[in-house]
């Protein structure tokens, strides 16, 4: 095959450091994997049963583009108790990956900037090659918090999109109040869209969970079961926002995932019912072992979703990881999510004995220089 058939777009775009990682694990024996980004618990029984019984109703055809009537009547609900926005839109997308690809697309001009924060998660970077804009990245180093000069300084005419996600996937850190405030108020004030990625807003262990979309009506929520319910697989995620933009989101879902899959859209409906606290609790159980056992390490953020961003204590980032993977510990250097390659992350989305055979090797990788 000729290397003149491949896109520029997708020329710009690396292969993903964290699959790179999925298929070293394929070939090992009994490794002890902290680099996996999803729930260690297994889907509710009330989930899994609402998807067999949608199935057996034969809801195996396409849905509404939108989503089936019941779901989005029921997030609708939820979202307008929130924020009591008279614009304010939901609609149903094939996972939350599928809604950051549509918002960007939708949003994005070829040569416009958005807006990140270093470390950021991995999707945001190439979802924007491929709509044909640039990443204009602000480092949060080394607290991982929004500093909002900074943010103001790198607003440009080319400027279309700010993108948070909080809490962050890697670094765990969940944005205050008076920083999610601030760029909302920054976003309203330059007529910049901005989206929020909220996939992992039920896990907050220390402070609550706070949206921009508080101060900006404007702001577009990505949100989704596939965390918070272990449904990583179902891809069913869902979007609000204003009016106008989700409708041009909608016309672009026509033609690309044309809808969630259908089934699985009932047994979200069936997990809004489905009381996850248990599992968020037990997650924070985790949180606060693992820093116990790596306070000699320095971590920042760790504030929700179930992932550490710790720095290597020697080497870089990459460097350290190569010797963790050498003594059958699976994480993922920092680089995959950084222009930094200073950091690791773990993902203690595991069982029990996993952490702390994982902790233990941690403990001897400090020491060896």
């Amino acid at each position: 095959m000729s290397e003149r058939w491949i896109s520029d777009r997708l020329q710009k775009i690396d292969a993903s450091g964290i699959r790179k990682v999925f298929d070293l694990a394929a070939n090992m024996t009994d490794p002890i994997n902290l680099s996996i980004g999803q729930p260690h618990f297994d889907t509710p029984e009330p989930i899994k049963t609402a998807f067999k019984e949608a199935i057996d109703a034969g809801y195996n055809a396409y849905s509404q583009t939108q989503g089936i009537k019941p779901l989005i009547a029921r997030i609708q609900q939820d979202v307008d108790a929130t924020y009591g926005h008279d614009d304010r839109k939901v609609f149903v997308a094939s996972g939350t990956s599928g809604a950051l690809m549509m918002a960007l697309s939708t949003l994005v001009n070829p040569g416009d900037e958005v807006i990140t924060f270093d470390p950021w998660f991995v999707m945001y970077k190439h979802l924007t090659t491929l709509a044909g804009g640039k990443v204009v990245q602000i480092n949060t180093y080394p607290d991982f918090r929004i500093d909002i000069e900074k943010v103001r300084a790198a607003i440009t005419d080319r400027t279309k999109v700010i993108l948070c996600n909080s809490p962050s996937n890697p670094t765990g850190a969940v944005a205050s109040a008076e920083e999610m405030q601030g760029l909302a108020e920054l976003a309203a004030e330059h007529d910049i869209a901005l989206i929020s990625d909220e996939i992992y807003r039920r896990f907050c262990y220390d402070d609550e969970f706070v949206s921009p979309a508080k101060w900006n009506d404007q702001t577009i929520v990505i949100d989704g079961f596939s965390k918070s319910h272990s449904m990583t697989g179902h891809r069913v995620g869902f979007c609000h926002g204003p009016e106008h933009v989700i409708q041009q989101m909608l016309k672009l879902q026509q033609f690309t995932f044309v809808c969630s899959p259908h089934p699985a859209q009932w047994a979200a409906l069936a997990a809004m019912d489905v009381d996850m606290s248990g599992e968020v609790a037990d997650y924070k159980a985790k949180r606060d072992f693992m820093l116990s056992k790596l306070k000699d390490y320095e971590i920042h953020g760790a504030g929700g979703a179930f992932y550490l961003f710790v720095k290597a204590p020697w080497g870089t980032g990459t460097e350290f990881v190569k010797e963790a993977i050498a003594r059958n510990l699976l994480i993922i250097p920092g680089n995959v999510f950084s222009s930094q390659d200073t950091h690791f992350r773990i993902s203690y989305a595991a069982e029990q004995k996993t952490l702390e055979r994982g902790v233990e090797v941690l403990k001897e990788l400090r020491t060896l220089r």
